[in-house]
């Protein structure tokens, strides 16, 4: 279902962007990959960018074709180095390449955001998630922080509400719907990847641990890239507007604990 697509896959020098990059390709996909450091393996086609301001933006997009079939979303931030900086990438920086992608894309063609059960709470956090995520364009994003008294610690749970909440905003707005672009979210739990032990040193290691335990194990990327290629491909062409949890039930169980089912 990917046969001769040409998807672009952001994050791909390591972890799950590196996977899906990997996959994509044994499934005859065109890979365009950007990262702001070089896959160890190299790549013919690859693009060194930055998702952190307006012009690395820009910069990443003139390099682009003019026509893709997909974007996977996947680079981010755990939020170790501030709130400031995992806002631009993890949100602002990431609907900014979105949004100017988009004319690229082809009529049917999708956007698949890496989102995270870090992000559960956005429901819960609505008001907060709605005035951040409807600021236009790409602001000074630590002036946004300064206006809304965020904290570091809030950096990433924060981006992937707003993310969560974007998701569902964008697949019904014209820029994406009148094209037939699909855009859906992939939440993974925990993951065992290179940023894990700052995940750890953000989210703390009793959140961590306890997420595991509850569904036996952490994931791995190649337990979440086919999940985020399955709705870049045609196969998810009626999936529009969904957060797929790949998680190994985490979700589901703390629903149960919620809800109190």
């Amino acid at each position: 279902m990917l046969f001769g697509k040409t998807i672009l896959v952001t994050g791909v020098a390591s972890g799950i962007g590196a996977r899906t990059a990997e996959l994509a390709g044994q499934m005859g996909a065109d890979v365009i990959g950007v990262d702001v450091r070089e896959p160890a393996g190299g790549s013919a086609a690859f693009i060194k960018g930055d998702l952190s301001t307006p012009s690395g933006v820009a910069e990443i997009v003139a390099q682009l074709p003019v026509r893709l079939d997909a974007l996977a979303n996947v680079a981010g931030l755990s939020g170790s180095t501030g709130v400031v900086s995992t806002l631009a990438v993890n949100f602002y920086g990431l609907r900014a390449l979105s949004e100017a992608v988009a004319p690229r894309l082809r009529e049917g063609g999708a956007i698949v955001n890496v989102a995270s059960i870090a992000g559960y709470g956005w429901r819960a956090n609505l008001e907060r998630a709605k005035s951040l995520a409807s600021i236009d364009g790409f602001p000074d994003v630590a002036a946004v922080v300064a206006e809304h008294d965020l904290k570091d610690e809030q950096g990433y749970p924060l981006s992937k509400e707003l993310l969560l909440l974007w998701t569902m905003r964008a697949a019904h707005q014209p820029l994406f719907k009148n094209r037939g672009i699909r855009v859906n979210a992939v939440s993974p739990g925990p993951v065992e990847t290179p940023i894990l032990k700052q995940f750890r040193a953000v989210l703390g290691d009793a959140r961590v641990d306890s997420d595991i335990t509850r569904v036996g194990r952490a994931g791995t990327s190649a337990d979440i890239a086919p999940a985020v290629l399955f709705l870049c491909s045609d196969g998810a062409r009626w999936i529009n507007g969904t957060n797929l949890a790949a998680d190994g039930g985490l979700e589901a169980s703390i629903n149960a604990d919620v809800l109190g089912f």
